[in-house]
């Protein structure tokens, strides 16, 4: 066994600690040197009318504009402005359920290339409904800080301090300055998460977790029980894995489009946050502090739990 471990070390541990460490860092090096150019207010531009409606900071609208791009850049600019006092506690978890619109780009045409040929017509209800909860999140994002943030003027909330003209040359200066800076204590983070999480999934505490998942399942009493084999294959091994499954009970006219709908919707919402946990968590906390990336993935999980939840019952009722 010790010897199967020490087999894995490096294309299951260094390799990814490496490449990790490269997107992390090349993050940073954008975040500085998007901030040192002045650029943030006008990447802000296209989201300015849910900033000036949720009271949020242009380093919000800057950061949903990266994360079309990256997320390690946009969350990097979060947690760089939050570290500076640029924005507080309530706008950074805001700012980052704000970016779940972006982040369902990112992964659109894995999801939707994978659905279409599987479940065909269902692949459309199942990327909307997503996209649809999505957009309730934002929605409510916006209402939140609405609510929980204090009033500013147009100049205040969409605007950061002037900063003097800077060259190209100058501006990459002095992102390299600061990102030496950074750079070590992210490191110093996010490398011995990574290992944890790593030893964990190694010694089957997921797997464990995503079958006791499966096996209490006593609350799906309302789905097809054959779609509740959709929902398993989606926990304890993955998207596809479920996909496959779906696809052959379609094939066999077991199940409806509407069942394969809700059975992947489920499966969604229970798979979903261990697998965050597992891969975000490491590098999560290698941007932010441990304590305040496990929170801020929680409530986004959490969020986006309860809006594709929403989602899933208006389906269910009106489909």
């Amino acid at each position: 066994m010790e010897h199967g471990l020490l087999a894995q070390i490096w294309p299951q541990i260094i390799l990814p600690i490496v490449r990790l460490s490269f997107f992390i860092t090349l993050g940073l090096f954008i975040a500085n040197f998007i901030e040192s150019l002045n650029w943030t207010h006008k990447l802000a531009f296209m989201v300015r009318p849910l900033l000036k409606a949720g009271r949020l900071s242009a380093v919000t609208g800057a950061s949903f504009s990266v994360a079309f791009i990256s997320g390690v850049s946009s969350n990097t600019m979060l947690a760089e402005a939050f570290d500076k006092g640029q924005m507080g506690r309530i706008e950074l978890f805001l700012a980052n359920l704000f970016n779940t619109v972006p982040r369902f780009f990112l992964h659109l045409p894995t999801v939707f290339f994978l659905t279409a040929p599987m479940i065909r017509t269902g692949a459309f209800f199942y990327v909307g409904l997503t996209f649809a909860a999505a957009i309730l999140q934002t929605a409510l994002v916006v209402v939140s800080g609405r609510l929980l943030l204090p009033p500013r003027d147009d100049s205040a909330a969409l605007a950061l301090p002037r900063q003097e003209k800077i060259t190209w040359r100058d501006a990459f200066i002095k992102s390299f300055k600061r990102l030496k800076k950074r750079i070590g204590r992210v490191l110093l983070f996010m490398a011995p998460v990574y290992i944890l999480f790593f030893l964990l999934n190694k010694y089957g505490l997921f797997t464990r977790l995503e079958e006791f998942i499966a096996d209490q399942a006593w609350f799906l009493a309302w789905l097809n029980p054959h779609s509740l084999g959709i929902v398993v294959m989606q926990v304890t091994t993955e998207f596809s894995a479920g996909l496959a499954a779906a696809s052959a009970l379609l094939a066999e006219n077991s199940l409806t489009n509407k069942e394969v709908v809700l059975a992947l919707l489920v499966g969604n919402i229970l798979s979903t946050p261990i697998r965050a946990i597992r891969h975000q968590l490491p590098y999560y906390a290698g941007i932010y502090s441990p304590q305040l990336a496990l929170q801020l993935i929680s409530v986004s999980q959490l969020a986006r739990a309860l809006c594709i939840l929403l989602m899933m019952v208006g389906f269910y009722y009106l489909a």
